[in-house]
């Protein structure tokens, strides 16, 4: 029997539900569905006895059901990722505590870019050239690595960075030092540094001994597995696109050349980021992610309760998991 042109919706309901099931979940030794496995599976489990390829992914299409695609998550551990996070995101909005930044407030984001290598390639690097892209010999030997450290003004649009033979307490000491020691920063009102949980500036030790040394500098710390809400994470990522890939140094020295001129010309286009994502943003991602939680876990929010008046998850009576995307 051939390929049916028209297939009922209870058919086309039946092959979206499979499509949307885990492979180990109908016991198929698989890692995630591709179409041809749908068909397969759909004609095994006698839901239609013949269908085409493109007559599947037509369906799927519909209503973007693409099981061959996957993203990571990450659980957040944090009791209070809602409550600690919207504080950033307030900050991003030029507000703090239900009152808007004055004049001379302001707001870095900070945080280390580790293990930048020196890959010493075997072969130099050909140019690209008429019908030929640039080749980069495979082959390297390893000449060494730096950390960058960076602090980004959300709102001025400001790049500060330093490279450090390793990561830890002194060297985002000097990092702050740097940043705070010159104005506006040193003379500001408020100056507040968005940071995640690295051990360089974990917890309330890096709160003290900022407060101690720049009082007027406020630590706001991210939740853990949060580091998506950094913008300094952003820059990072042109960095690594722009100035690092690929990755084709004569020495180390050449490494921290490039990162810190490519600081420099990045600084003569710099714009404040378009950042849009709020603390409304927030809790609607967060009830979202709790629809797709893999069977043995619960959905952090019930369907029915009124996420816009939790503040942390010390007012659900029994806390569940709650799962980001990151």
């Amino acid at each position: 029997m051939g390929d049916r042109s028209f297939f009922p919706p209870e058919e086309i309901a039946q092959i979206k539900a499979l499509a949307c099931q885990l492979p180990a979940e109908r016991g198929i030794p698989l890692s995630r569905f591709s179409i041809t496995e749908i068909v397969r599976e759909v004609i095994s489990a006698a839901i239609v006895p013949s269908i085409s390829d493109s007559t599947v992914w037509r369906c799927l299409h519909e209503d973007a059901i693409r099981p061959w695609f996957h993203r990571s998550w990450i659980y957040p551990r944090d009791p209070n990722f809602i409550k600690k996070a919207g504080k950033v995101l307030d900050l991003y909005a030029r507000q703090w505590e239900g009152q808007p930044l004055g004049p001379r407030d302001y707001v870095i984001s900070a945080d280390e870019k580790t293990s930048i290598q020196a890959r010493i390639r075997k072969h130099p690097t050909a140019p690209p050239c008429p019908g030929k892209p640039m080749r980069v010999e495979h082959e390297y030997a390893r000449g060494g690595a730096w950390v960058y450290l960076a602090g980004w003004d959300v709102h001025r649009a400001k790049i500060f960075g330093r490279c450090e033979i390793k990561s830890g307490i002194e060297p985002f000491n000097r990092l702050v030092n740097q940043v705070m020691s010159q104005p506006p920063y040193k003379t500001a009102n408020r100056v507040f540094w968005i940071i995640d949980n690295g051990s360089s500036h974990r917890g309330n030790p890096f709160v003290e001994r900022l407060q101690k040394k720049w009082p007027n500098a406020i630590a706001v710390h991210l939740p853990v597995h949060a580091s998506w809400l950094n913008q300094i994470e952003i820059y990072f990522a042109i960095v690594q696109r722009k100035a690092l890939t690929p990755n084709d140094f004569t020495d180390l020295q050449a490494v921290e050349k490039r990162l810190l001129d490519f600081q420099a010309r990045y600084q003569e286009i710099a714009r404040p980021f378009n950042w849009k994502f709020t603390r409304k943003d927030l809790k609607e991602k967060l009830e979202l992610v709790g629809d797709h939680i893999i069977s043995q876990y619960q959905p952090a929010i019930s369907q029915d309760s009124i996420t816009e008046k939790i503040e942390s998850w010390d007012e659900i009576i029994e806390p569940v998991p709650v799962y980001a995307y990151t």
